[in-house]
């Protein structure tokens, strides 16, 4: 069985058994779950169909969160995306950013989401996967394999360093979700585990040190925004990989790093919305105007 501890593992038993992450990781659950592979497939499978109709429902032009802060970022983004090129990124990265911020603002407003790891960062990987669905064309099965390579890093995530903001920091669900995707990216893109690994830890260090510092205490301002960011950093980390650049710092040294600049965070900067953005003027009248 996997322990899910280090991404070494990982790497080195899908190299020695000369299969991918995901088929790994699939075999794994599928032994000690006590369940068929095509169980715990369709569950995954189940999960990918979530997050396409939360993009959708984020995209309503009507979007509102339920304290009124935010709504309507991923109809605003899809709009744009559809005049000329698709603004200065291009049409495929206007619409990913898009869906990123739709199933961001899916979860403001009380939507359903897959937690990926957290609903904080819910809009990172499936922005990324749906695009590459939807627009790139490509197979279903591949990209909810890729998904099970994503939950590995994730696992591993969580229990080397953080996947919570309050105790490690926006980099700890942002972070980790980018990372996450970056990682299930590459796989797509025919890249080794070794390589999915490398995307992994460029992600980690691209955020190293992002704080946690919600407005109102509400996961809206700036944490919708922030995946866009996320999904922004999945892509770049992924395509600098395949281009062959390798991280010259190894994954699991760069979890221990996060882990020890999370602890070394004050609390007001950990999901308490006692510093950062939350303590601005004008965070501290937007906390006011939905709590009075």
């Amino acid at each position: 069985m996997l322990k899910y501890e280090s991404i070494n593992e990982l790497v080195k038993e899908a190299e020695n058994r000369n299969v991918r992450i995901s088929q790994l990781v699939l075999e794994d659950q599928a032994k000690s779950m006590e369940k068929s592979q095509q169980d715990i497939y369709e569950k995954m499978a189940k999960s990918f169909q979530i997050m396409r109709e939360s993009v959708k429902d984020g995209q309503a032009k009507d979007q509102k969160s339920t304290s009124g802060l935010t709504g309507g970022e991923g109809y605003l983004m899809n709009e744009y995306a559809t005049t000329g090129e698709g603004g200065l990124s291009g049409s495929f990265m206007t619409k990913a950013i898009a869906r990123a911020l739709s199933v961001a603002g899916c979860n403001a407003s009380m939507g359903k989401i897959v937690a990926a790891p957290t609903a904080g960062s819910c809009g990172i990987l499936p922005g990324c996967l749906v695009s590459l669905f939807e627009d790139k064309g490509y197979d279903e099965k591949d990209i909810v394999m890729s998904m099970f390579t994503a939950a590995a890093f994730g696992m591993v995530i969580a229990n080397r360093a953080s996947i919570a903001g309050a105790a490690g920091g926006c980099q700890a669900e942002c972070g980790s979700a980018a990372a996450m995707a970056a990682a299930a990216l590459v796989e797509l893109g025919g890249g080794s585990p070794k390589q999915c690994a490398d995307a992994c830890a460029i992600a980690i260090s691209s955020q190293m040190g992002l704080v946690c510092d919600p407005v109102a205490g509400l996961v809206e301002i700036p944490c919708i925004k922030r995946n866009a960011s996320g999904l922004m950093i999945a892509f770049s980390s992924a395509d600098m990989v395949l281009a062959g650049i390798d991280a010259k710092i190894p994954a699991d040294e760069c979890l221990d790093a996060m882990a020890e600049v999370g602890d070394s965070m004050p609390r007001t900067l950990k999901e308490t919305a006692k510093g950062g953005l939350a303590m601005t003027p004008t965070g501290k009248k937007l906390r006011d105007k939905v709590f009075g």
